[in-house]
């Protein structure tokens, strides 16, 4: 076998499956497209292999969702977190979508798959999630650094913290890259985090997106908050404080990464939400 797929090799061996792609490497975990044997065309899957333990309790969320709402978890190696899962092969792409004049439907559909993964509850969650408030502890220390408007964010999210509703196992980072289309399956969610929390947190991302360049437009702002309201059945005040808190902590992580002008695009995110809130 190829030198690249060495990751792979006792996987492939182990699940009988075959390479039919070129492998990916991310910033924590190798992934290689495959094919199950067993059908004429070979059902595409993915392997993902992460080095990342946050990764590997995602990847036990993904198992426990058991395909309802999320990309179905064929195999799995409890000693590695490695996973043998379903691969998505539709030609939609949810930011391509919201770039080109499809900015509803795109939010339309990641608010359906949200609240697939949120009514799950069909067996105990999985163990060592990490609650909401531990998901914002690098905005304390920045907020008192910087002040001002990420200050206030930070008392809006202790609020927040401290009186949880409808709390669920959520997804923790469902922007549009993270829901993707499975043809007949339709939109399905990959990639979740290690959280649980209020459902409301879930949404933010929708409104926070930094790979979308229109999210500091204040009409799109307006727009997509009224289309998430409507179609996830939010409280529009409370769901406005929620982005303020997320846009703060997004760019609490983008400082901490030396990386201020993606930081300065999440607080005018914020700045929206405030004004809107008033």
């Amino acid at each position: 076998m190829s030198s690249d797929l060495e990751p792979f090799n006792v996987y492939l061996q182990r699940w009988g499956v075959r390479a039919a792609g070129k492998p990916v490497v991310t910033a924590t975990s190798d992934l290689l497209p495959v094919s199950l044997r067993g059908s004429p065309e070979g059902l595409p899957a993915m392997i993902k292999v992460t080095r990342d333990a946050d990764e590997r309790i995602g990847g036990q969320v993904l198992q426990w969702w058991g395909g309802h709402g999320a990309a179905r978890v064929y195999a799995s190696d409890p000693a590695s977190g490695a996973l043998l899962m379903e691969r998505a092969m539709g030609s939609q792409d949810l930011l391509r979508m919201a770039l080109a004049g499809e900015d509803d439907a795109a939010t339309a559909c990641i608010c359906h798959t949200l609240a697939q993964l949120h009514s799950h509850c069909a067996s105990d969650p999985p163990e060592h999630l990490l609650p909401l408030a531990d998901f914002f502890r690098s905005l304390a220390p920045m907020a008192q650094r910087e002040g001002g408007l990420m200050a206030d964010c930070a008392m809006v999210t202790q609020e927040l913290l401290h009186d949880q509703r409808e709390q669920v196992v959520l997804h923790g980072d469902a922007h549009h890259r993270n829901i993707l289309d499975f043809g007949q399956r339709g939109w399905l969610a990959i990639d979740p985090k290690r959280v649980s929390g209020e459902r409301y947190y879930d949404y933010v991302n929708v409104l926070c997106n930094p790979d979308l360049p229109s999210c500091t437009d204040p009409l799109r702002f307006a727009r997509q908050l009224a289309v998430i309201v409507d179609v996830a059945g939010l409280e529009r005040q409370r769901l406005l404080r929620w982005v303020m808190a997320h846009a703060a902590l997004s760019a609490a992580w983008f400082l901490e990464d030396g990386s201020h002008s993606q930081a300065h695009q999440e607080l005018a995110v914020a700045h929206l939400a405030r004004q809107a809130f008033a």
